[in-house]
């Protein structure tokens, strides 16, 4: 089983991103995502700088793919969305259909988000059919969902055309809106919002009147507000699940991928999680709930 490093969902000043990503170039990561994903005002690095960082960390030991925007809305986002499919070098992770039927015309290969709404063999079959050589699940899928699609997926005869990525460590990306709960959050309006999602740098914490953290607003994302931990569940995964997914949040979460990489190889055993991390979906149970 591989590891990767899925792409930053938070939005970091640009010398911080950079610094990071040198820093992953060391981590455990066989696979680092790369670029925006969830609001194009944040500008600190444009499509064109996260294409020449990808350049620049490309051949050296790990691989290398751009990431798409999740909610495209304006003919400026279309624009970068083509940029980022015509870099000429990398694989794009397509978290938009806009992009796969881009990728798609172009003959591209690509990496189907978990953004995407793929539910069934049937859709795999489809955009295998477009490219597709990596699918990564929708984060709110469980085990035997998953056990289930692949089962009619070798059925299907398709199986061995696509890798399974699974979203296994960090603050799952929940839904996406067209409004700006950070900017909200603010009294600001989202045309104006003056980026203030750079002063959250892991999403702003909201819970519920009686105490429980409920959820992590991340401009227009809403995220879990615990934080998904499969690090105990890399054994139930193996068999079905080709790369564990870990969202950055932090420098920690290199640390955190040294984990993964130790239980995959079977030298860390069982981990005690805290209060504030589950892993109910995988279980098929309520997203909030800690099983093991």
């Amino acid at each position: 089983m591989k590891l990767s490093l899925g792409p930053l969902l938070y939005y970091w000043p640009k010398q911080t991103t950079e610094d990071f990503y040198q820093q992953a170039m060391s981590s455990d990561a066989d696979i680092i995502y790369l670029g925006e994903t969830v609001c194009s005002k944040r500008r600190e690095l444009k499509a064109r700088d996260w294409i020449n960082l990808a350049k620049e960390l490309n051949h050296q030991g790990k691989e290398i793919v751009l990431s798409s925007m999740a909610l495209l809305e304006a003919p400026s986002e279309i624009k970068v969305l083509k940029q980022l499919c015509e870099n000429g070098e990398m694989s794009v992770e397509a978290n938009d259909i806009g992009g796969i039927q881009l990728l798609s015309e172009k003959k591209v290969p690509f990496v189907c988000g978990p953004a995407i709404n793929c539910y069934n063999a049937h859709t795999l079959k489809l955009f295998v059919n477009q490219g597709m050589h990596r699918w990564v699940m929708p984060v709110e899928l469980s085990r035997d969902w998953l056990e289930k699609a692949l089962t009619d997926a070798e059925k299907m005869g398709i199986r061995g055309q696509f890798e399974v990525e699974v979203f296994a460590h960090g603050h799952l990306p929940l839904a996406y809106s067209a409004r700006c709960f950070t900017a909200r959050s603010e009294n600001k309006a989202k045309d104006d919002c003056e980026l203030c999602c750079i002063k959250y740098p892991q999403g702003r914490a909201t819970s519920t009147q009686e105490g429980q953290q409920v959820f992590v607003l991340n401009g227009i994302q809403t995220q879990s507000g615990y934080c998904y931990n499969l690090l105990n569940d890399i054994e139930s995964m193996r068999g079905l699940v080709d790369v564990a997914r870990v969202s950055p949040s932090s420098i920690d979460s290199l640390t955190t991928l040294q984990q993964f990489k130790q239980r995959i190889l079977g030298v860390e055993q069982y981990v005690k999680h805290n209060n504030l991390q589950c892993n109910g979906y995988w279980h098929q149970i309520a997203g909030l709930s800690l099983q093991g």
